[in-house]
């Protein structure tokens, strides 16, 4: 009778997918990222399986055409943005890398843009304290081991704290970076 059912339990488990890993995302990245417009020092960090809190300080930039006159500029920027990565389960299944959060996200990007100094190709640039909320989509992909690229879009809300005012703030990004 022992052997019936071990032999019957044996059976049985061979037709149950088993997973030992979790899916989740990782414990805690560091690195550091570049677009078009800026450079980037950032660090996420799991709050649970599928939401990771990335924290970022770096230098957003910007240009202007005015006449004949090119201005360029870069003002420092403090960012946190909770981000929901809503596909690794799905990924994981199609055998499709996880690591270093690799997936799609959802995020609400707050940002401040201090007036401490810009850097810029002309003097007398003045950009104004002002704080963002932008919620957007995003992905976030591993090239090799240590090097990712993200991409996202995101419409929000913009404020100047100095003149009061409010607009229409717009998140599109592309960056490659490297994570240690």
């Amino acid at each position: 009778m022992k052997l019936k059912t071990i032999i019957l339990a044996i059976t049985l488990l061979m037709f149950f997918k088993v997973d030992a890993q979790n899916t989740s995302v990782e414990k805690s990245i560091w690195g550091i990222q570049t677009g078009i417009l800026g450079i980037w020092a950032h660090n996420e960090y799991r709050l649970s399986d599928k939401i990771a809190l990335r924290s970022e300080i770096g230098f957003d930039g910007g240009f202007r055409i005015t006449g004949s006159t090119e201005i360029y500029a870069l003002t420092p920027i403090l960012k946190i943005e909770p981000r929901w990565y809503y596909n690794l389960n799905k990924r994981q299944k199609k055998g499709k890398n996880i690591s270093m959060n690799s997936g799609n996200f959802i995020a609400v990007s707050f940002s401040y843009l201090p007036n401490w100094f810009v850097i810029s190709n002309t003097d007398n640039i003045y950009t104004p304290d002002q704080i963002t909320i932008i919620p957007k989509w995003a992905i976030r992909r591993v090239i090799g081991n240590h090097f990712v690229y993200e991409t996202g879009f995101g419409i929000g809300f913009a404020h100047e704290l100095e003149s009061n005012t409010s607009g229409t703030a717009v998140d599109l990004h592309l960056r490659i970076g490297y994570t240690f």
